[in-house]
């Protein structure tokens, strides 16, 4: 009963957002009572916590799995924002700002976990792009991959960037290019050019 509470809180939270959904509209949309809630998750904040850690290990197995396949680097972002976006549902309700405002304690923890996980990714994207070419050779690894975890983050700032004015998925596609263009060898921004065109088509 544990996970199916976690997993139908995970998607009350991702469309409604962490303020919005109350205990009672999760037991209403479970079909159960809302003590049968309480002994799995005391308050609604132990709730918060579980379903952040669930989608976060999700999330992350998910990149894992995508940098394994040893894809080209620029390909590999793209493929990870997309798989994200997708567990996210494209951020309708802006769940990580929510989490920041009203359990920011939750957020601090998660953010800690997200930027070891994203250091590695990136760290890792870099070099492989670096030696395949793609990438200059002259990078400050550590500096690029610093300041995207912070872009990244940034993007979801809801008073920067309201969700009216930008949707979650533009954002991340203009982020991506503007981060790539930076660092891109000429061959690199063919293949760049060439994925941001079929990206346009589809």
């Amino acid at each position: 009963m544990r996970e199916k509470i976690i997993h139908k809180a995970v998607e009350l939270f991702l469309n409604f957002g962490f303020k919005s959904v109350t205990m009672d509209d999760l037991a209403n949309e479970l079909g159960i009572s809302k003590k049968t809630i309480y002994v799995h998750f005391p308050n609604k904040t132990k709730l918060v916590e579980a379903t952040t850690l669930h989608m976060f290990e999700t999330i992350s197995c998910g990149i894992d799995c995508i940098s394994e396949q040893k894809k080209n680097p620029i390909e590999e972002i793209f493929e990870i924002k997309q798989f994200v976006m997708e567990h996210l549902k494209n951020e309708k309700s802006s769940p990580q700002y929510q989490l920041q405002k009203y359990y920011p304690k939750i957020f601090g923890t998660l953010k800690t976990k997200q930027f070891e996980v994203m250091q590695g990714c990136v760290t890792e994207n870099l070099n492989r792009g670096i030696k395949l070419g793609l990438y200059r050779d002259n990078l400050n690894i550590d500096f690029i991959s610093r300041i995207y975890f912070n872009c990244m983050v940034i993007l979801k700032d809801q008073e920067l960037f309201p969700l009216k004015t930008f949707s979650m998925n533009a954002l991340m596609e203009n982020y991506l290019e503007y981060h790539l263009r930076g660092i891109c060898t000429p061959k690199g921004l063919e293949k760049l050019t060439e994925l941001l065109k079929t990206n346009q088509n589809q």
